[in-house]
């Protein structure tokens, strides 16, 4: 059985920490969600390595 995590990550627009939760039974993924404070739009990456989701946030303006 695959676990969600809850993993804190800065809004790159508003700078507000936030909390996304994370399913690990996906190695990598990419997916937008709205910022829980400003509502703008994340593209959020994640590669899981050794069970611990790492995160990357883009604006809609970087390049990745």
């Amino acid at each position: 059985m695959y676990a969600y995590q809850p993993k804190k990550t800065a809004c790159p627009y508003c700078g507000e920490i936030i909390e996304l939760l994370i399913d690990c039974s996906v190695d990598e993924q990419r997916y937008i969600e709205d910022c829980q404070v400003c509502c703008r739009p994340i593209t959020i990456n994640v590669s899981i390595e050794n069970g611990d989701p790492q995160l990357s946030t883009f604006d809609e303006n970087d390049t990745f």
